[in-house]
């Protein structure tokens, strides 16, 4: 109840104040919480470690922080999204590369969005519908069903529909043989039926989604990140949809695939790691 409490009143928060002034409050209660959670901040600082084993540890301290406070200001555009439409997106989002999102709708197989918990994700699934496309996410359910419902409410002021993890596998079908858009993160497993293969030179449990869904129907996979600019505004860039030809030797083509899917993710996570909101210790 307290978890569902916060959110609300983050939400109440995020929807009456100024967007500037929620963006004030969320920064300065993550670098609290940043100096408060010992055990958070080492997860984040270990996993900025393993990407970047060189930097100093200056640096790896201020792309820590920087996560939190990154994050922050994420959850304050997920709880506005009742404010969100196309003159939001016009002020605040720049679309690139949307043609190749619409090359690959053309074949009316379906399109998967590959994507990471990177940027604001939620908001790139938000953007991709008030643009006129039809959305579907996978999405992990919390644990507290009034959190879950609140979060799958916040999703639908959007016109994002979403699909519980426990009953993806047929929706998501029914998705892509509709010619809908399919979003999926491709970095971190929440299943015990991830594929372990190698993520930034380490080995990882990553979801098998993205890789299964291509290679059983005839549906394409497009990545797409949406990434916060200095002046909080954000890029929504949509990359050259993955060719990949399958062998009929499934698990050596899954394998592939998903090594394919990993190139775009590590390179947005390269360059964006402050914005990577990854909370649990990732390697195994």
């Amino acid at each position: 109840m307290f978890q569902y409490l916060t959110y609300k009143i983050v939400q109440f928060l995020a929807m009456n104040l100024p967007l500037k002034a929620g963006y004030s409050i969320a920064v300065f209660i993550a670098k609290a919480q940043y100096f408060i959670s010992r055990r958070d901040r080492r997860i984040v600082y270990g996993n900025l470690r393993a990407i970047f084993p060189d930097k100093e540890e200056k640096e790896i301290d201020r792309l820590a922080k920087e996560v939190f406070m990154n994050f922050a200001k994420y959850l304050v555009d997920f709880f506005r999204f009742g404010k969100l439409n196309k003159d939001y997106i016009d002020k605040y989002v720049r679309v690139v590369g949307r043609e190749n999102l619409d090359c690959a709708l053309s074949k009316g197989k379906g399109v998967i969005t590959l994507t990471a918990h990177l940027g604001n994700y939620e908001l790139g699934g938000a953007v991709i519908s008030l643009l006129g496309y039809k959305v579907n996410a996978v999405a992990l359910d919390h644990k507290q069903k009034k959190v879950n419902d609140l979060f799958i409410s916040q999703r639908a002021k959007a016109g994002v529909n979403v699909i519980s993890l426990g009953a993806a596998v047929k929706k998501c079908y029914e998705a892509i043989h509709k010619g809908e858009v399919l979003a999926l993160v491709g970095d971190r497993d929440f299943t015990s039926h991830g594929l372990k293969t190698v993520f930034f030179n380490r080995d990882s449990m990553i979801p098998r989604g993205p890789a299964a869904f291509y290679l059983r129907s005839e549906a394409s996979i497009v990545p797409g990140f949406i990434i916060r600019m200095p002046d909080d505004t954000f890029e929504l860039r949509f990359e050259k949809e993955i060719v990949y030809k399958a062998t009929g030797n499934y698990t050596m083509d899954e394998r592939e695939i998903t090594g394919i899917c990993l190139r775009p993710i590590e390179d947005y996570i390269r360059r964006y790691p402050s914005q990577w909101y990854m909370f649990r210790r990732f390697w195994i």
